[in-house]
């Protein structure tokens, strides 16, 4: 349908078969995604940080599954991403800002970009102010084994580097 010009000028997002509308982002959405744009690129080099680009799901969700996560770290720049996504493998961080989607960032998505294989997923709570950490991804059982909430003025451990929570949300 997307090749037939069906959704000509819309963002969807395809998650488990449905379209989820990228609606317009309010502006503490943007602000956050901005910030910690800026953060991320201090640790890891705007080569390897990603805005709202496709990512591969893994192998069960890839059929019915293309999220846009609103950042991505690379494990490495590579020249064949001109030809294809990134899977998660391949990725060192995901990260997600909820306004309004904070269930189904903390739940649906923590399930999918785990399936994938991404090794880390954070989840940035603008209401609640705090940063959820999924470190420590489990293969075997696609699961994160390690879960924690990083209040406004607590710092998460980022490729040996603190990150203040505070610098993130707007």
């Amino acid at each position: 349908m997307s090749k037939a010009g069906l959704f000509e000028g819309q963002r969807f997002e395809l998650i488990h078969g449905d379209l989820i509308d990228k609606m317009g982002q309010k502006p503490p959405h943007a602000s956050a995604i901005q910030l910690c744009m800026a953060v991320l690129v201090k640790v890891f080099g705007v080569d390897l940080v990603r805005v709202q680009l496709p990512v591969e799901a893994g192998a069960v969700d890839r059929e019915r599954s293309l999220p846009e996560p609103d950042l991505a770290v690379l494990v490495e720049a590579r020249r064949d991403f001109a030809q294809r996504h990134p899977d998660g493998r391949e990725l060192a961080l995901v990260v997600e800002v909820a306004d309004t989607t904070l269930r189904h960032d903390a739940q649906t998505k923590r399930d999918l970009y785990a399936r994938a294989g991404v090794p880390e997923y954070w989840v940035l709570d603008l209401n609640g102010r705090r940063l959820i950490a999924h470190q420590r991804l489990d293969v075997a059982i696609c699961e994160y084994v390690g879960i924690q909430s990083y209040a406004e003025h607590e710092a998460v451990l980022l490729a040996e580097q603190p990150i203040d929570i505070s610098a993130l949300p707007p």
